[in-house]
């Protein structure tokens, strides 16, 4: 019994080794060189603390994300600013400051 659990063992493992390549593959190390279609893609993001400081702009980001015309890593970094400064002013309003 012991015998056939490690052999099966080792065959699974064996093959999980062989087919890995099959499974999840290497994404290729020159990946700069493939061209993305996109509308509108910075290579800086700009942060959610900018993105606090200019909160109409970060709105304009979050419509264009959502009707396709910009995407990338702006489009969370403004939605979430949007978040915070939505959150600010309700506990602005709650609190009374």
């Amino acid at each position: 019994m012991l015998i056939i659990v490690l052999c099966t063992l080792i065959i699974g493992f064996g093959s999980g080794f062989m087919l890995r390549p099959a499974i999840a593959p290497v994404p290729p190390a020159d990946t700069a060189a493939i061209p993305t279609p996109t509308a509108w893609v910075s290579s800086d993001a700009r942060s959610t603390h900018y993105f606090v400081a200019h909160i109409d702009e970060a709105r304009q980001v979050v419509a264009g994300c959502r009707d396709g015309s910009a995407r990338g890593g702006e489009c969370a970094t403004a939605e979430e600013a949007i978040i915070k400064a939505d959150a600010a002013e309700r506990r602005k309003r709650f609190l009374g400051n």
